[in-house]
């Protein structure tokens, strides 16, 4: 019985001994799994400084740029109130002129007989004008007809008797 004894001592010790020697393999294995963990970690470590360090540049970028962007929206506010005011000025000044223009209109109707009887009397003047400078300039050799120096409705008048 004590064989037994030793027998089942030295199977649990070689069981034991079997069991250490799988769980070192394992544990060997695990720490070679746990060195690739670390090495990646590192390596992602690095990395996601390098994005880090990208994200802020390109942060002070974007700040920079959403400033200017806000400075030249108000400088172009300011262009647009400008082109406002123009527009508004264009608008008062064309109602001015279409004010002028049909109150002109208005007065050439009112006084249309009395221009065109005018223009008539400046023709009528204008021709006696080159006439009586023709005759000035050599009486010999410009013969007027008195009847050419009347109007057409004298000269009818005229023929008459």
């Amino acid at each position: 019985m004590e064989i037994i004894l030793y027998l089942s001592v030295a199977v649990i010790a070689i069981a034991f001994l079997v069991l250490v020697i799988y769980l070192a393999k394992t544990l060997k294995s695990l720490q070679g799994t746990l060195d690739n963990v670390s090495h990646t970690l590192a390596g992602l470590e690095r990395q996601l400084d390098g994005v880090t360090k990208e994200t802020t540049v390109l942060l002070h970028k974007t700040n920079t740029l959403a400033t200017d962007i806000q400075q030249k929206s108000e400088n172009l506010n300011s262009v647009v109130t400008a082109v406002k005011e123009v527009g508004d000025s264009v608008r008062r000044f064309n109602g001015s002129i279409q004010k002028i223009t049909s109150s002109v209109n208005t007065q050439l109707e009112q006084n249309k007989d009395k221009i065109s009887q005018v223009v008539q009397w400046s023709n009528v003047l204008l021709e006696i004008k080159d006439k009586w400078k023709m005759r000035k300039d050599d009486p010999y050799q410009y013969n007027v007809d008195e009847k050419q120096m009347l109007p057409p409705e004298r000269q009818r008048e005229r023929a008459r008797y």
